[in-house]
């Protein structure tokens, strides 16, 4: 039984149109209020609904979120919408009409595909995220595009499609799932069936394994304003190859296979690159393009001697390097009226916020300074700086 369904009613969509927007202060008084003249079920529902679509909103869009339907799975696990943008685009680009979306969740990655112009099927075996991806199509003005079908994705026959797209669950009742094997369907079934179509994009978490990537796929890590969000593996594209790509953008940054950078002294500059180019390996890359090097090898942070700006980095110069010691830096904060105090850390086992909370003066100043907790030749340091 679709549980989505009364809220698909007249009267449910209705009563979606008036909880739009409540505060959680106020659901109780409005609940109150509403089960006077509906049933409170069908409110509680509305109710629901309506916190689910505020929370979605920093995936999708306010405008997009006030129109869909979520379960509270969907809105964990859906993918966010600039990103499934850039994977339909590129999609697009290989000349892909029709792509089989196995495994489509609420329909995210569906609407993002369908909006590119590509004829979509979404495939779910669960019945009420099922139902709510036909609801998302249909109220987004999609459902000549998007065909949604309650299936196991081991039984669904996807040769007359251009391009298959599998999302596999990565939760389970203990949290997430590390282990690709032990995906609902398992990395290698997903890899068999990407293998059968002329093109495929398979979504994995972007911690895995770099060895565990097929050698027919071209593996890509994602961020979107500096979040990584995802891996992909590409079938169809450049077997081998390895990207990270930056959104918004999008910006691509291509691996070649260098040698892992030299270690070398701190200098005037320190660059902290997008975590999309650390999960990828390609470290080394913009290393070379700063002309730098790296502080320790055990650690992804980049030095040089000159500043250049680039997209794939963070780039901050230092104004004092100090040996690990909380008193020491709570006097230079104090010396240098420091008010606002960021703390990074790499190599490093001190949390963040228990340094600031020591170190950061009660007497706050005006000046504002980033610190980095890491290791430089080994040895535990503090670099502090600014943006530049």
């Amino acid at each position: 039984m679709n549980d989505l369904a009364p809220l698909l009613t007249p009267q449910g969509r209705a009563l979606l149109d008036e909880v739009r927007g409540t505060d959680p202060a106020d659901e109780l008084a409005v609940a109150t209020r509403l089960r006077r003249e509906h049933p409170a079920e069908l409110v509680s529902a509305a109710l629901g609904q309506a916190r689910l679509r505020q929370r979605a909103a920093a995936k999708f869009g306010a405008e997009d979120a006030g129109r869909m339907f979520f379960t509270p799975d969907g809105v964990e696990q859906s993918t966010r919408a600039s990103v499934a943008a850039y994977r339909a685009e590129r999609l697009r680009a290989l000349g892909v009409t029709s792509v089989a979306d196995l495994c489509c969740g609420i329909g995210g990655d569906a609407i993002a595909l369908a909006r590119a112009g590509i004829r979509v099927l979404a495939v779910d075996r669960d019945p009420v995220t099922a139902g709510a991806a036909r609801a998302n199509a249909e109220a987004l003005g999609l459902a000549d595009l998007v065909e949604v079908r309650e299936a196991d994705v081991t039984e669904v026959d996807t040769a007359s499609y251009d391009a298959v797209f599998v999302d596999p669950a990565r939760r389970g009742g203990r949290g997430r799932i590390f282990d690709p094997e032990a995906y609902s369907p398992p990395l290698s079934w997903a890899v068999r069936a990407a293998l059968r179509a002329p093109h495929a994009a398979l979504k994995v978490a972007p911690g895995i394994p770099h060895e565990a990537v097929p050698a027919e796929a071209e593996a890509e890590w994602i961020s979107d304003g500096g979040d990584v969000k995802e891996a992909v593996l590409w079938f169809g594209t450049a077997p081998g190859a390895v990207r990270a790509t930056l959104l918004p953008g999008p910006r691509t940054l291509l691996g070649r296979g260098l040698p892992d950078p030299r270690v070398r002294p701190v200098g005037r500059y320190l660059y902290e690159p997008d975590g999309a180019v650390i999960r990828a390996h390609l470290v080394a890359e913009v290393a070379e393009q700063l002309g730098g090097g790296l502080v320790d090898a055990t650690i992804a942070y980049v030095t040089a001697d000159a500043p250049q700006p680039t997209p794939y980095a963070s780039g901050y110069e230092i104004t004092d390097r100090l040996p690990f010691n909380v008193k020491k830096l709570r006097a230079l904060l104090r010396e240098r009226e420091v008010g606002v105090l960021t703390v990074k850390k790499r190599g490093s086992a001190v949390e963040p916020e228990e340094l600031r909370r020591k170190a950061l003066p009660k007497s706050h100043g005006p000046n504002a300074v980033t610190v980095f907790l890491t290791r430089v030749a080994g040895a535990p340091t503090m670099l502090l700086g600014h943006r530049f």
